[in-house]
């Protein structure tokens, strides 16, 4: 079929118009690239900014966990050690119990034999009385009892008041004529076999009693040696019972703030994650989008090649025309 001058030249002026028109959307096209690229750039360099803020703010958490954490430690370390002596302080009190409750055992039982000795320096008096009366009843003298308390006086008043020469010399011509009076009637007293055998009796059990009084004051002594450092050691242990129970409160306080802190920093370390992927989605969404409009172009100008090939007389593969058809010119 033969085409008309006048289709021909409506054909050119479409054709024409249709260059014309490809040419001004491949120019928006890439306008519109441009315009899309800055609008990542600035979103992009939005999105880097936020970015910093939050991993700073991660960062600062980090330190301030470190820390807190360093302290922590170190509270523990301090707990620990106190905890340590007062343990220490406690088995030393242990000890001091132990052995003030074995000297008060031996006071006690002390005590048992001193009272027994006692008893029988008792029950000896009692069977001496008889004699010791009897003779002074004889004789009409002053018992031995009584001039030993007389003698007990003088020497009191000797050693614990200040005197004259003369009074001085007086009491102690006293003295002396009381302890020849005593030592004489003791002795005269004691030349009865039966009442030296009891005198004698006396003398061993006064003197048994007098060291079993000694051994309990010694005991009872050293008792409360022991019992007085148990208290010191228990008071010490108090003491820094309080100093680690302190410690203990720094040690939790400080863990809490530290784990708050440890929270606070993986919560922006995800942030900072999630920022990561937004930003590489939206870089590959830009790229992608890129792409695209690139290809459009490119699409664009090779059919705009292909037109003025087929404008020239050149013959049209079918891929030619599919370009031609894509990017509109047919």
């Amino acid at each position: 079929m033969d085409i008309g001058l006048e289709e021909i030249q409506q054909q050119d002026s479409q054709e024409e118009q249709q260059v014309q028109v490809t040419e001004e959307t491949m120019e928006t096209a890439s306008c519109d690239v441009e315009e899309t690229a800055v609008e990542s750039e600035v979103s992009e360099e939005n999105l880097e900014e936020k970015r910093g803020i939050v991993n700073e703010d991660a960062e600062k958490h980090r330190k301030l966990r470190d820390e807190l954490n360093n302290q922590t430690k170190e509270w523990k370390s301090k707990r620990d050690s106190l905890n340590s002596k007062v343990r220490e302080l406690v088995d030393e009190a242990g000890k001091c119990r132990e052995e003030r409750d074995s000297l008060n055992q031996k006071v006690r039982e002390t005590k048992e034999l001193r009272d027994e000795w006692n008893q029988k320096v008792t029950a000896l008096k009692e069977q001496l009385a008889p004699y010791r009366n009897e003779k002074n009843d004889e004789k009409n003298e002053v018992p031995v009892k009584q001039l030993k308390k007389q003698l007990q006086d003088l020497e009191y008043i000797q050693q614990t008041k200040s005197l004259g020469k003369d009074k001085e010399n007086e009491i102690v011509k006293q003295i002396s004529v009381l302890a020849r009076q005593i030592e004489e009637r003791e002795k005269t007293f004691e030349q009865n076999d039966e009442i030296k055998e009891l005198v004698g009796q006396l003398r061993e059990a006064k003197a048994q009693a007098e060291t079993f009084h000694h051994q309990v004051s010694e005991y009872a002594e050293k008792a409360q040696a022991a019992h007085d450092k148990m208290i010191g050691f228990y008071e010490q242990a108090d003491r820094l019972r309080k100093e680690a129970d302190a410690a203990q409160a720094k040690f939790i306080e400080c863990k809490q703030a530290a784990d708050e802190e440890h929270k606070k920093h993986i919560e922006q370390i995800k942030s900072v994650h999630e920022m990561d992927k937004d930003s590489a989605a939206f870089k590959g969404k830009k790229n992608s989008v890129r792409g695209k409009k690139k290809a459009d172009v490119e699409g664009k100008k090779e059919a705009k090649e292909i037109f003025e090939r087929f404008k020239a007389g050149d013959k049209l593969s079918t891929e030619d025309l599919m370009a031609l058809q894509k990017s509109g010119y047919l």
